[in-house]
């Protein structure tokens, strides 16, 4: 099949729309499916695909009388047209952005050993300060958060840092501080002093694989002189799950100051001990996708998070 060409003698270009009426099709292989979807009549729906398949050159699409199909062409063009139509999404989402920032939506990731204890100001401040942006929250682990980011699925993340990859801006936001989480009646319960050399003898719990906070911890752990080989016998899913296994008696564990009120409170069966300074900490930032034209829209969120986040046991960073 010949490509078309314009008067001009170039090849033709395929609209948005048919674009967007050949990717509901890729989606669903139902016309009248796709047709609901994006809001077009079969007919036209049904036009605008062949439509892209002459101005292409390329036969996209198998019909039966009972089912549509993909031919191999149409295989890798979905892709592509997928990916455009995420491209101009994201170009008109910064294009109101740069009109009305703080408008429009915004799709935060967050990870888990953050979100629980964060999250309460961060919405309370969206709520009181930009009530019209529309915030979406992801909560995932930081390799499929950085994943989302650079792929444009989501707009910002809040997590643990540094992260050291490339095209990332970090935006700090804060310190916090590690503590001592140990069964009742511990030794080192209460203390305040707690070297970090004690870790190096201690049954540790640990998160699973995957989780920022355990490799943390394990870096804490090296720099205290734990040898490597040390066994992690049992690991959790999450904080929650942790702590109880400390207060069962398994081990002891490290959590950041932020969680230490949400996952200790009303257990009789644990006890707390403060490391002595310089105690091993965590930074916690904003990250975005270098040159976002939200950069300043999202420099101006962050100051006025770490307004908001005063009142926790933290150290603010500089703006």
């Amino acid at each position: 099949m010949a490509v078309p060409t314009s008067p001009g003698g170039r090849p033709r270009q395929p609209s948005l729309a048919q674009l967007r009426a050949f990717a509901a099709v890729a989606e669903h292989l139902h016309f009248r499916e796709a047709a609901a979807e994006i809001g077009m009549s079969q007919p036209a729906l049904s036009g605008a695909v062949s439509a892209l398949e002459e101005t292409l050159g390329v036969q996209l699409l198998e019909r039966t009388t009972r089912k549509v199909l993909l031919s191999a062409a149409g295989e890798r063009v979905a892709a592509r047209a997928r990916a455009v139509l995420d491209a101009v999404g994201a170009l008109m989402e910064e294009a109101e952005a740069a009109r009305a920032p703080f408008t429009g939506v915004l799709r935060l990731g967050v990870i888990p050993t953050v979100a629980p204890y964060l999250l309460p100001t961060v919405l309370r401040l969206v709520h009181e300060t930009y009530p019209a942006l529309d915030l979406q929250v992801h909560e995932e682990q930081t390799a499929s958060l950085l994943d989302g980011l650079a792929h444009g699925r989501l707009d910002l993340l809040l997590l643990a840092v540094p992260l050291g990859v490339p095209q990332v801006t970090e935006i700090p936001l804060f310190d916090e501080d590690f503590v001592l989480v140990a069964p009742k009646d511990h030794w080192l319960g209460g203390r305040g002093d707690i070297p970090r050399e004690a870790l190096k003898e201690l049954d540790l719990l640990l998160l699973d694989e995957g989780h920022c906070l355990r490799d943390q911890a394990l870096d804490i752990c090296r720099e205290a002189g734990r040898d490597e080989n040390t066994p992690v016998t049992t690991s959790a899913a999450g904080l929650s799950t942790l702590v109880q296994l400390v207060a069962g008696g398994l081990g002891v564990t490290l959590l950041p100051r932020t969680a230490l009120r949400v996952e200790t409170a009303r257990n009789d069966l644990l006890t707390t001990g403060y490391f002595a300074d310089p105690a091993p900490a965590r930074r916690v930032a904003l990250a975005m996708r270098a040159g976002s034209a939200r950069q300043r829209e999202f420099e101006e969120f962050a100051a006025a998070l770490r307004g908001a986040l005063r009142g926790l046991p933290v150290r603010i960073a500089e703006g």
